[in-house]
């Protein structure tokens, strides 16, 4: 068995799939993208607005959502755990423990406080362009340009 460093340095990462799919079967990706992004539009939870109160505490709407988010990926790990569940190609799925180090502090500070000041935050970018706020590709980029630069500078980071 693959380690967890060869796995890395050829690019697959620990939990990547060993099929391969072809452009039919990415389709599927496509649609559930799409159901996902209405869904976020129509739960209010990409709107600018909504955020803002969250950040502002003016309203738990954007709290709940994101604690509901929460205890189903709580709940969903145990399951995957519990019950040794495979992926849909039959594929063992590798929970690796997490270590903590100061940097999530401070990655994390980092990133609320460009969720505040945009907006927005990685996920929903797509959904935000699709409703026709094209000031949001300005964020896209910015998030492309620093998922770069912390890929530039990671191993010269303090651990």
């Amino acid at each position: 068995m693959d380690t967890l460093e060869n796995k890395s340095i050829d690019g697959e990462g620990i939990n990547a799939s060993q099929k391969k799919e072809n452009t039919f079967g990415n389709l599927k990706y496509l649609i559930v993208g799409i159901f996902f992004g209405i869904v976020f539009v129509k739960a209010e939870i990409i709107s600018w607005f909504r955020i803002q109160e969250m950040f502002n505490l003016e309203s738990f709407f954007m709290y709940g959502v994101i604690g509901c988010a929460v205890v189903v990926g709580v709940i969903s790990v145990f399951l995957i755990k519990k019950f040794d569940i495979k992926t849909l190609q039959g594929e063992k799925i590798e929970i690796q423990p997490k270590t903590f180090n100061k940097g999530q502090i401070y990655g994390g500070l980092l990133f609320g406080f460009g969720w505040a000041i945009t907006g927005a935050c990685p996920g929903p970018l797509f959904a935000q362009i699709g409703t026709g706020a094209t000031v949001i590709v300005v964020t896209l980029l910015s998030a492309i340009a620093g998922t770069w630069f912390y890929g530039l500078i990671k191993d010269k980071l303090p651990h």
